[in-house]
């Protein structure tokens, strides 16, 4: 039961027991019991902190039932004043002045939350840029942070030195304790209400904020031709990341165009300029009349933002191609053109048939593949090395093949763990794995529990070693785990087809059982892979064959490359640059 409580999955009951400790404090004061309430209180308080620093989740489902902080501080409060009331039973006017203290502290922290938003409103951070130097810019005062750290809904928690004060006064069947501890809370409050004052008084008729403007003088001056943007949240970054690299090596000016503040934060390192403007009319109040060519890595509704702009062409170069349903998403027909990597993305959108026209499709081939080595290009010394690299589960309940992890990723691994002689296995889950289903979030802890169980570092950072590894963050990458791959197990995702460029083997998981033929009918990329079932029962006879050089597709994976991927001259990188060239004059 305590390991329950402590896992994954014991947000809420975490936060049903700070809330349990509440209304035993509150219980507790009422009926004047100082000891009881001394330790629900305090643990309350414990908690409240347990949950800021590692339960979040567990706020997270307070706030959305109505639990809010506020209301848990009231209640604290509440069971503070109680106590003293039943347990020292005092006069109408230590009551009266008890709960004037209490309610002054609250008073002073609404009034410095109002005016410490009016402060931000003064200096809204209307854009976050990296790489660039805006010079100095004009800004209203702002209060010391420690001051506006906590202005607002923080502040009252300033009257939690009531609980000492309550069981002391209730011990010593004293008001006086409780008085001075509210006091003193008063007093804190009024410091920092005091400082939020002066600063909002002191900026006023400071006008309006110089960034967006700056943003646009800097816009004017460098006057970029290329722009990489993207609107998707935290999570999608990666889609953005992958094109880092090849918009850097253009040789144009060139500029990252972000909309959310949480998304800019995880973005890659890059020598590019990155401006993130996440409000929407402060993003379309910008000019960018210097840009020719906007590249696009994800369909999401604020692209709208950026299409309106009549005097560039807008290019869909999306996140991977694969055989996936989302590689063809109607969106794409608001687009001037869709790049993809070969022949294999033009006849995907034929056969869809969703209204993108065929003159409209470039092919560039994949210029993020340029480091990935090929077949036999480096040799190494390490042991034989099996990349399993499930896609997530998709949007979808009614598609539950999409990913081989729910109904074959734990049989996957355990025989890989268990073949002789051994194997070293590298696990790299999609990004957005578990982030909808519980069941996909299951089975990866479990997958991750036989790994570790095994020897192997659950949170890998670096690929070094030889031991098997769990590679979850944004680094060590995709790519770069490539070149560490002897064969790969995935589905039909772009995971496929950019590994195609290595010329190694690779396997394809068929969790729906397909017959073979219409599989690979179905899902071209798989054409140059070994399929497995879900039973998993070919997986000791293809390890025994690519691991004795044996491979009797090495030529099928040979001809799907250039369908795949396009012809190796012009390179990839070389293409994409005579593509932007086109589009930019």
């Amino acid at each position: 039961m305590f390991g329950k409580l402590m896992g994954p999955a014991g947000g809420a009951a975490r936060g049903a027991l700070v809330v349990l400790c509440y209304l035993v404090a509150l219980i507790a004061g009422a009926l004047g019991l100082a000891g009881l309430f001394a330790v629900a209180a305090t643990l309350a308080v414990l908690g409240e902190f347990a949950m800021m620093r590692w339960s979040a989740p567990s706020e997270v489902l307070l706030e959305k039932v109505g639990l809010t902080r506020a209301y848990r501080q009231l209640t604290r409060d509440l069971a503070g004043v109680l106590l003293v009331v039943s347990a020292v039973r005092p006069g109408a006017t230590p009551v009266v002045w008890l709960m004037l203290l209490v309610a002054a502290v609250w008073v002073i922290a609404i009034f410095a939350g109002a005016l410490n938003t009016m402060i931000d409103r003064r200096n809204p951070i209307s854009a976050l840029v990296r790489n660039i130097e805006l010079g100095p810019l004009r800004a209203a005062p702002r209060p010391p942070s420690w001051a506006a750290g906590v202005a607002g809904e923080r502040l009252p928690f300033l009257n939690v030195v009531l609980i000492p004060g309550a069981v002391v006064a209730a011990v010593t069947d004293q008001v006086a304790p409780a008085l001075v501890a509210a006091g003193l809370a008063v007093l804190v409050t009024a410091v920092v209400g005091l400082v939020v004052a002066v600063t909002w008084l002191r900026g006023r008729g400071s006008g309006q904020g110089t960034l967006l403007p700056a943003v646009q003088r800097w816009l004017d001056s460098y006057r970029p031709e290329v722009a990489l943007y993207f609107a998707g949240p935290a999570k999608d970054v990666y889609q953005a990341n992958m094109w880092l690299a090849p918009t850097e090596a253009l040789e144009r000016p060139a500029v990252v165009l972000m909309r959310s503040r949480e998304a800019f934060l995880e973005l890659a390192d890059t020598r590019l300029p990155v401006i993130c403007v996440p409000a929407g009319v402060d993003f379309m109040n910008l000019e960018f009349g210097s840009v020719r060519t906007a590249l696009y890595a994800a369909n999401v509704g604020a692209n709208i933002h950026m299409l309106r702009e009549p005097g560039m062409k807008h290019v869909f170069v999306g996140h991977g191609d694969s055989d996936k349903q989302a590689s063809v998403n109607p969106y794409s027909k608001v687009y001037d053109e869709v790049w993809v990597a070969g022949l294999a993305g033009r006849e995907r959108y034929a056969r869809a048939g969703v209204g993108v026209r065929d003159e409209d499709i470039v092919e560039i081939g994949r210029p993020q593949l340029a480091g990935v080595h090929t077949f036999g290009a480096e040799s190494v010394e390490r042991p034989f090395t099996v990349l399993y690299a499930p896609t997530w589960e998709g949007w979808l309940d009614d598609d539950p093949y999409h990913t081989s992890l729910v109904l074959m990723g734990e049989r996957i691994v355990k025989g890989l763990l268990a073949n002789r002689p051994a194997v070293r296995l590298i696990y790299k889950p999609h990004p957005l794995t578990g982030s909808r289903s519980k069941v996909a979030r299951a089975v990866h802890e479990r997958v991750v529990g036989l790994i570790r169980a095994a020897g192997g570092d659950p949170d890998a950072s670096s690929l070094d070693g030889t031991g098997h590894l769990v590679v979850t963050g944004r680094t060590p990458a995709l790519f770069d785990c490539f070149n560490q791959t002897d064969l790969l197990i995935s589905d039909v995702s772009s995971v496929v087809s950019d590994f195609v460029q290595s010329q190694r083997p690779y396997v394809v998981a068929n969790p729906s059982g397909l017959p073979e033929d219409e599989f690979r009918r179905n899902f071209p990329t798989s054409r140059g892979a070994y399929l497995l079932s879900t039973d998993c029962g070919e997986l000791e006879k293809i390890l025994a064959l690519t691991r004795a050089g044996d491979d009797p597709m090495t030529e099928a994976r040979r001809d799907l490359k250039t369908y795949l991927l396009g012809p190796d001259e012009p390179n990839s990188m070389e293409r994409f640059r005579m593509e932007i060239g086109r589009l930019c004059g």
